[in-house]
């Protein structure tokens, strides 16, 4: 019988995986021996905080890269065919959401084993529960682009699409970017288009904030250059 994929999520900031983290998917996590993780370090890092049943100079675990062929990455799946469990986990938070860990799980799709995602935090999702913006529909774009004048139009455009179908839109930046990117959504939208800024969601500083943008200029930010950061804007 094939093995499973299990797709776990890890940290979105530096606390204990007791506190984020179900038991029951740390004991999922624990007995695992192989693992794909977009970075081996981060990935050795958080199951270090597991109750592991063996060493973890024991698990192996492949990086994937941007540089990693499907072929390459069917090859590290291959052990689900001989009945091992593999999993599969992103830098930060869910993998395969904003992710490269979507080609590993579509791969094992074709090769027809089980894909079982398990519950953990989703900075997505946490940063739309704590706006109070539209959570029927929603787009996450990821990225904009980072030269201003296209940034502005890029914005602008999705504010227009905003308010035509009601619809949150949702964005991240590096975290040194992230004032740069308050600083032009406060200038490129309107004064009634509400904006969340959700930083370091799930940890010691978490920081979560909605208002229209006529009032952001008022609003004193923690220093958003050292916590991942997700702007949400409902025009």
């Amino acid at each position: 019988m094939p093995g499973t994929l299990h797709l776990i999520p890890v940290s979105l900031a530096d606390v204990q995986a007791s506190i984020w983290l179900p038991d029951h998917v740390q004991k999922v996590a624990s007995k695992l021996t192989r693992y794909i993780a977009e970075n081996a370090k981060t990935a050795r890092a958080f199951l270090k905080q597991m109750p592991l049943e063996h060493p973890i100079q024991s698990v192996q675990i492949e990086t994937l890269s941007q540089r990693a062929t499907d072929v390459q990455i069917s090859q590290w799946l291959t052990p689900l065919m001989d009945g091992q469990d593999i999993g599969l986990v992103s830098e930060a938070g869910c993998p395969a959401v904003a992710d490269p860990g979507a080609r590993v799980v579509m791969l094992a799709h074709q090769m027809g084993v089980i894909v079982k995602p398990w519950v953990g935090p989703s900075s997505i999702l946490l940063g739309l529960m704590g706006s109070g913006l539209q959570g029927q529909r929603f787009s996450f774009h990821g990225y904009v682009p980072v030269k201003p004048d296209a940034r502005k139009q890029t914005l602008r455009l999705l504010e227009q699409v905003s308010q035509k179908e009601d619809r949150t839109q949702i964005l991240i930046e590096t975290p040194y970017r992230n004032q740069a990117m308050l600083d032009t959504l406060i200038s490129s939208l309107r004064p009634q288009t509400r904006l969340c800024v959700a930083s370091g969601l799930t940890g010691p500083n978490e920081w979560i904030r909605t208002e229209k943008i006529s009032n952001w200029p008022k609003i004193r930010c923690p220093d958003l250059s050292r916590a991942p950061t997700l702007f949400l804007f409902q025009a």
